[in-house]
């Protein structure tokens, strides 16, 4: 009976005891959960490390949106998300109306930058933990130009623009690669980092000929002048770039040769035309005449300088010059 009014006090301290350890581990966990993986900057770098993994659809969720209207959304396929690496926590400062502007650090694309998000609470998870929401939308745009071409591509995926200028939606932070390399077109790789929420970024992609472009329509154009336009024996071959008006009589057919082909120069003409440039060429025409003055007979050889304006497409890809004058 002793032993039992002695041991009992034990066994109730010993529960006491446990229950409290339990109470403190539980508050010590909610605690430190609470300042890590439920804190503002816990929810910021969750939606960072989605952007790190190419998790559009995980970080688009965080974000608490999808493409905004009136923007495309190419640019938020995973394969076209750049990369985002090195991810740091710089500061977290408490803002108005409750809202905390927190500063993260990251490299983008090789480059070191820095992002500030604004977020505020949103409710609690089982009323213990903090929920957070963007007060601003880490969504931002890119305006993208692409001049002189129609098909460009972002982080290596091909892609089509309907319009010389659109805005496509972009994840801040991002590093974005715009260009294009084909046959007949190239641009130089042009690099853009999104890193302010909500901005827009204004770029443009310059797409030129290159130089199998320009030796193509330069064969084509030498081949024209050869096969359509010296082969007419007449003083004013049709639609050729030279030709030349004589007062005297021709007595012979004119022969017509090229001394000097003209230098083909590629210039835009709208979107996917380009107008062929080309000056400094010379025609050569040999042909007998007798003078109206005295009817005398002489061989009449002369060089007639010439220049050529014409435009070239790129027909089912290939270039197709049309037109052409002096």
């Amino acid at each position: 009976m002793d032993t039992y009014t002695v041991e009992m006090p034990r066994d109730l301290l010993r529960i006491g005891i446990a229950a409290l350890l339990v109470v403190v581990g539980f508050f010590v966990t909610v605690s430190v959960l609470n300042a890590t993986l439920y804190s503002p900057s816990g929810f910021v770098r969750d939606y960072l490390d989605a952007l790190a993994r190419h998790d559009s659809d995980g970080a688009l969720a965080l974000a608490g949106e999808t493409a905004p209207a009136g923007r495309a959304a190419a640019l938020l396929q995973p394969s076209a998300m750049g990369e985002l690496s090195d991810i740091r926590f710089v500061s977290d400062t408490t803002g108005s109306e409750g809202s905390q502007q927190l500063v993260f650090s990251y490299t983008a694309g090789g480059t070191r930058g820095q992002s500030t998000f604004d977020v505020k609470q949103n409710g609690a998870l089982f009323g213990l933990f903090p929920a957070w929401r963007f007060a601003a939308s880490p969504i931002g745009a890119i305006r993208l130009s692409v001049l002189h071409g129609e098909e460009f591509a972002a982080n290596g995926v091909q892609l089509r623009a309907d319009s010389p200028t659109a805005e496509y939606a972009a994840f801040v932070p991002g590093a974005y690669s715009f260009d294009h390399q084909s046959e007949y077109l190239a641009a130089d790789p042009l690099q853009v980092v999104t890193s302010e929420p909500s901005a827009t970024v204004v770029a443009s992609l310059d797409i030129r000929p290159t130089q199998v472009f320009v030796d193509t329509v330069q064969k084509q154009v030498n081949d024209y002048l050869d096969s359509q336009c010296v082969t007419q024996q007449v003083l004013l071959p049709t639609g050729c770039p030279f030709g030349a008006e004589i007062n005297d009589r021709t007595v012979s057919s004119p022969i017509w040769s090229i001394v000097t082909y003209p230098v083909v120069r590629l210039d835009p003409l709208g979107r996917v035309d380009w107008r062929v440039l080309s000056k400094d060429a010379v025609a050569h025409l040999g042909v007998k005449v007798q003078s109206l003055f005295d009817g005398s007979i002489s061989a009449l050889e002369k060089d007639v300088p010439f220049s050529l304006t014409s435009s070239v497409s790129l027909q089912s890809g290939v270039p197709a010059v049309t037109g052409g004058s002096g």
